[in-house]
């Protein structure tokens, strides 16, 4: 999309509703981020609930962990010249997140939110369940 905005939220709502196995429901966990708002303009799927994050969390919010990296290692003790030198180093920025997905991983994984699935059993990782103990 090449805005982030109420009308963009619309279209990403319905692309993950068809995507939905019938029959089933998602939980789509969201920041306060103005488009992500319900209201009046917010068409929200019946088969997603929307479940926001409490305000002032950001340990809950994975994402929260990447732009603090891209801020410390990416964009960190720089001056642009112009709006447009800005725009391409967070391009750059970003590129080359994408390009490498562990590292996003790496940056957003919080091993107590990890659940392993395996046949109809579902459990922690060892040593989430050694800590509960």
């Amino acid at each position: 999309m090449p805005a982030v905005n109420t009308e963009a939220m619309n279209e990403h709502l319905k692309e993950i509703s068809v995507q939905v196995a019938r029959g089933a429901h998602a939980v789509l966990i969201l920041d306060r981020a103005g488009w992500h708002q319900a209201g009046e303009k917010l068409i929200v799927p019946e088969n997603i609930t929307l479940l926001a994050l409490p305000p002032y969390a950001p340990e809950l919010n994975p994402m929260e962990n990447v732009w603090e990296y891209l801020r410390g290692n990416k964009l960190c003790a720089l001056v642009w010249d112009t709006y447009d030198a800005i725009v391409q180093a967070c391009r750059s920025a970003w590129q080359f997140l994408v390009d490498d997905p562990a590292r996003i991983q790496s940056i957003g994984a919080r091993e107590w939110a990890c659940v392993n699935v395996w046949g109809d059993w579902h459990y922690r990782s060892e040593a989430a369940s050694q800590r509960a103990k």
